[in-house]
């Protein structure tokens, strides 16, 4: 056996792999191979979306399912030994394992993080640690004590089906664990929307419950339908050990608890349910987007925690809530974890989003009602200029509501009419008058199916019956949603893929819940990234550096100066009480709907919806009043389309600008590039380089032609060379007579060759897999054909070879 010829498997299966098991390691518990640590960042360009491929680590060794300690990256024998130790460096930082080893099956280099005198050694394949000596050092490297291993070690749940956490969710439960093995009880994780926080609060009760370490747990939310979610999907399998709060009742003869926080307290101490039992009960308290009412210390809800205080508590949000007068990090501590929106995105578990930002006339110029000018309902109109922040807040006017309907709507048929879409209204009443617009703009789509569009908030019940169809990929209808404050948060929409925005953001927290509905993504039913439709500008918070960075602990101490709170609801819920005719707005109607009768939400005076007493005052309700104007001209002025780029920010340029700058950066010029393609054994191998970075083939086509090779697309974008089309190259090859030197069966071969190029391109002819059709498969099967016209496998691929170099001669380029 020559081991220098070798594949890497061979070398994984024949010497690392035996080494390995013979130094104690159990095969089915503690050995997994062909680890995925990633998905693949989506490179948005067009109407396409591709995953950047990515590499899987060889091996990793666990001391027991979910707690890794190891990586092993191997090589074939023609590597040096240690070749693979970056690449399994950069696999351990994921995984947070001090243990590293790379081999090509002559031994292995060990890169020991604990041992700080010699970071690298060699050992040979006799010497591979055992279990016991690496979870050993492991113990002592991360200072764990022989007390703190009973709340570190316990089991994760394995349902067998293969699923398991991924990296982030595996290090944001360990570390929680970690921190409640060294006494602390107030913990905080901060992840980011659709990263999956239930699973991982899932997980984290599980190995506390299971192991007896934490016997009576509570799953707090503030709404329905985060308690719903979770007691149906990754909370089953804690079975008839689990209840659902209702009627203000805590049973004891449970131990897993969830509840709304309306379920548990109210107004009159009568409806303090969480009084039922001592403070004792619970010894875990996990609070579900505790960004909201938990927050604020003077919340009603808040008197939930205080009163379990004894208890560990574990909050959970994408949005730390950090205002001038409310911390959650003042309550909870620094984050034991944090998973950001945009590590999500580079990692291929978030999808990408690209921003249309449309500006019309009258929100950049304003408009001002003429003299004693009166609303549709007659009343006298303020005589001042209204702009962008007035408009569907103060001031209503038709025709602008109508060009945001029909804005939508061209860019659906231009897309996909069928793509699920929510569109954020300031409150209900503009959530009603967005609805009528889309469906008078969208007669035919509302002729099959009346359900295309629907307003779902929380004063509708028939449109809040529509949520579970809408976010349910399986259900086609509804397809748009106008809402104001029901989906912004807590609304697992995987397939919407158009998240409208015609509502004042100001709060970087809501903005965050909001662009949170459009990141999850679903292979399944091609959901690979969103588009952001914005009429109010707010995607301008994408530049704040508050955007995507660490929270950071934000109190001073004039408060009084503050005329609107962190999340713009005070104001907003406001408005929408008086200007909708006494309706609620969505977020405070959303909790009183939510509940189980006779449950309600007397929190709604509290924070985060706070209706202040002082507000009565009648010059103050005037200025909420909506006027209502028709008959002005409105029209859009821009539309800017915008990409995520590579480092998380927005760019906008076009798909050819992001080509030419990859490609550029790939070769330094139209002679390196052309030399590199003509010595590539494969032209493939290149296209699927370029395509990893970004370069979408389908997109250029779209947007240059359909008959133009890779090669000269390249050429023309990033060299401003003149194309030749595919069928002008086949024909300058058949000019040339280059065929006589080929037999008549190999000729016929290779015209048929350069036809199937001219009509498919170079990929077609480079794959053994075109022998297969029309019209090769009248002359016999591949390897027939190869050995009838070119003697053997070896000789046809080296026509091939042949074929492409005649194919881009360089003789063939256009004049320029």
């Amino acid at each position: 056996m020559d081991k220098k010829k070798l594949s890497e498997t061979d070398i994984i299966t024949k010497f690392i792999m035996p080494a390995v098991l013979s130094a104690g390691w159990n095969l089915m518990k503690q050995i997994r191979q062909e680890v995925k640590l990633r998905d693949g960042k989506v490179i948005v360009r067009g109407q396409l979306g591709v995953r950047k491929t990515v590499k899987s680590a060889d091996i990793v060794l666990y001391h027991k399912f979910g707690q890794p300690l190891a990586v092993i990256e191997a090589k074939a024998n023609k590597h040096e030994i240690g070749k693979g130790i970056q690449q399994g460096l950069d696999y351990a930082r994921l995984l947070e394992v001090p243990f590293i080893f790379a081999s090509n099956g002559d031994g292995f280099i060990f890169h020991d993080k604990t041992n700080l005198t010699q970071l690298e050694t060699e050992i040979s394949l006799d010497d591979f640690p055992t279990p016991e000596q690496l979870w050993q050092k492991y113990c002592a490297y991360r200072g764990f004590t022989t007390a703190q291993l009973p709340l570190i070690t316990p089991d994760y749940h394995d349902d067998g089906s293969g699923k398991e956490p991924r990296y982030y969710q595996l290090q944001a439960i360990n570390k929680t664990l970690e921190a409640i093995s060294n006494g602390q009880n107030r913990i905080i994780l901060v992840m980011a929307t659709g990263t999956g926080k239930t699973y991982t609060a899932f997980q984290i009760i599980w190995r506390l419950w299971k192991s007896r370490q934490k016997k009576r747990i509570l799953f707090l939310a503030d709404r329905n339908i985060l308690v719903d979610q979770s007691k149906n999907n990754d909370f089953l399998p804690f079975g008839s050990a689990m209840t659902k709060v209702t009627k203000r009742t805590v049973d004891p003869a449970f131990e897993i608890h969830l509840a709304l926080y309306q379920a548990l307290t109210g107004p009159e101490e009568s409806q303090k349910a969480y009084k039922q039992v001592d403070r004792d009960f619970f010894d875990l308290i996990i609070i579900d987007e505790c960004h909201r009412g938990s927050a604020s210390e003077d919340s009603a809800w808040r008197e939930i925690l205080e009163y379990f205080s004894g208890a560990t508590q574990v909050g959970l949000t994408a949005t730390p809530k950090e205002t001038e007068d409310v911390s959650n990090i003042d309550y909870f501590g620094e984050p034991v974890y944090t998973y950001s929106l945009k590590e999500g995105i580079e990692d291929g578990f978030l999808a990408p989003y690209k921003v249309v930002r449309v500006d019309i006339d009258v929100d950049l110029q304003g408009w001002r009602p003429t003299k004693g000018q009166i609303d549709n309902h007659g009343e006298l109109i303020d005589d001042r200029i209204y702009n962008q922040k007035d408009f569907d807040r103060t001031l209503v006017i038709d025709e602008r509501t109508e060009l945001v309907a029909q804005t939508i709507t061209s860019y659906l048929e231009r897309t996909d009419p069928m793509a699920k879409t929510i569109v954020f209204c300031n409150d209900i009443d503009h959530a009603d008058r967005m609805r009528r617009a889309l469906v008078n703009v969208n007669p035919k789509q509302v002729a099959k199916n009346e359900k295309y569009v629907m307003k779902i908030t929380g004063d509708d019940e028939i449109g809040k019956a529509q949520l579970d169809n809408f976010i349910n990929p399986k259900k086609a209808y509804p397809v748009i949603a106008t809402t104001s404050e029901l989906m912004s948060t807590g609304v697992d929409a995987k397939t919407c893929k158009l998240v409208v925005l015609d509502q004042n953001i100001q709060s970087m927290t809501k903005f965050k819940q909001i662009i949170g509905r459009g990141t999850r993504i679903d292979d399944r039913y091609n959901k690979l990234w969103f588009t952001i439709l914005d009429f109010k500008k707010a995607t301008e918070l994408f530049a704040d550096e508050k955007f995507d960075g660490e929270a950071v602990k934000i109190m001073v101490s004039t408060p009084e100066d503050i005329i609107d709170d962190e999340d713009g609801t005070f104001l907003d819920d406001l408005a929408g009480e008086l200007a909708g005719n006494g309706e609620q707005t969505d977020a405070t109607d959303d909790a009183n709907n939510n509940v189980n009768e006779p449950e309600q939400d007397y929190n709604a005076n509290q924070k985060d919806g706070e209706m202040g007493s002082d507000w009565g005052d009648d010059e103050e309700e005037k200025r909420f009043i909506k006027f209502k104007v028709s008959g002005v001209s409105v029209k859009k002025m821009a539309e800017r389309v915008q990409y995520y780029d590579t480092d998380g920010k927005l760019v906008t340029e076009s798909f050819k600008d992001y080509t030419r700058k990859t490609i550029q950066k790939q070769f330094t010029s139209l002679d390196d590039f052309t030399r590199k393609w003509n010595e590539a054994e494969r032209k493939q191998t290149i296209i699927d380089e370029l395509a990893n970075e970004g370069v979408i083939w389908q997109a250029l086509e779209d947007d240059i032609s359909k008959d133009l090779d890779p090669f000269d697309l390249i050429c023309h974008v990033a060299f401003d060379q003149p194309p030749l089309t595919r069928k002008e190259r086949a024909n300058n090859v058949k000019k040339r007579n280059y065929f006589t030197k080929y037999s008549q069966q190999a000729q016929t071969v290779l015209n048929a060759l350069l036809d199937k190029y001219a009509d498919a391109g170079v990929t077609e002819i480079e794959s053994i897999h075109v022998l297969k059709v029309q019209p090769f498969n009248q002359m016999g099967k591949p390897m027939e054909i190869a050995k009838q016209a070119f003697g053997n496998r070896k000789g046809y691929d080296q026509a091939i070879t042949d074929l492409e170099a005649q194919l881009y001669t360089a003789t063939d380029a256009k004049a320029s």
